[in-house]
């Protein structure tokens, strides 16, 4: 405080009592000052008589990573789409059929790319997640090099977000019945190699007595609609897909088995 009481007696004259007021409120300003620094992005609303930043904040947790196809015949037209603020919708994410990479959205921010859609208690699933476009029409292969460019992106946001295999999810997980992206010509088996999702090529025997309807539940699926949770399981493993009765027990048993082995992040 020497510093200040030099600079308020030197240029303002000041003396005793007032020079002790101002050089305190000086350092309440500096503090002040240091930390809206620390809070990039807060906006004062009109309505507020005054900013005081809090340190006392952090970023949303990404807990899933959902995965899309964009329906569309070519990269161009994709990326119209998802910045068209008439059509909102968004990713965080597009990957093109060559590969390139273009983020959309800050991962910080809310990506409108998930819509009405639940997984386990996860109500809101674009708050929770990174959305990522495949630029696919649906109904043919995902090529070599946009795979590649998927594993690492996905590593990447594993890595930085300490994510578990089982935040890697399809549209059509969270949203049953409503969505069926990506297609059945998904590689899922892949992505379950390199560690982003599980897969059970040889399942044992389901336990007896053991119940399909808690499987999917214990995995995530939401069951407002049985049937249809029991279709988006079939899409993403492989299986096929007609309702609850021809889910095959002995994989999911040998899923859930997997997800309850998996460490907490």
């Amino acid at each position: 405080m020497l510093g200040c009481r030099a600079l308020m007696s030197q240029h303002w004259g000041m003396t005793g009592v007032t020079i002790s007021f101002a050089c305190r409120a000086l350092s309440a300003a500096l503090m002040l000052g240091s930390l809206a620094a620390c809070t990039p992005g807060l906006q004062r609303n009109p309505l507020a008589d005054e900013v005081a930043p809090s340190p006392n904040f952090g970023p949303r947790r990404v807990s899933l990573v959902v995965l899309h196809h964009t329906s569309s015949s070519n990269y161009e037209s994709a990326l119209r789409t998802l910045r068209d603020p008439q059509r909102e919708v968004s990713a965080h994410y597009l990957i093109g059929r060559d590969g390139r990479v273009i983020q959309l959205v800050d991962e910080s921010e809310r990506a409108w790319h998930a819509g009405r859609s639940r997984w386990g208690a996860i109500t809101d699933v674009n708050a929770a997640s990174i959305g990522i476009e495949l630029d696919n029409n649906g109904v043919e292969p995902f090529p070599a090099v946009q795979m590649n460019a998927l594993f690492r992106l996905l590593g990447d946001l594993r890595a930085r977000h300490r994510l578990t295999p089982l935040a890697f999810l399809g549209h059509a997980d969270v949203a049953p019945g409503r969505k069926v992206d990506p297609s059945a010509m998904f590689p899922w088996r892949d992505l379950a190699q390199h560690g982003f999702g599980l897969w059970c090529d040889a399942p044992p025997p389901a336990p007896a007595g053991f119940d399909v309807l808690l499987g999917l539940q214990a995995l995530g699926y939401d069951l407002a609609a049985p049937d249809a949770a029991a279709d988006a399981f079939a899409l993403h493993y492989g299986a096929p897909q007609a309702g609850l009765a021809a889910i095959d027990p002995a994989l999911l048993a040998c899923l859930v088995q997997q997800a309850r082995a998996v460490p907490t992040p």
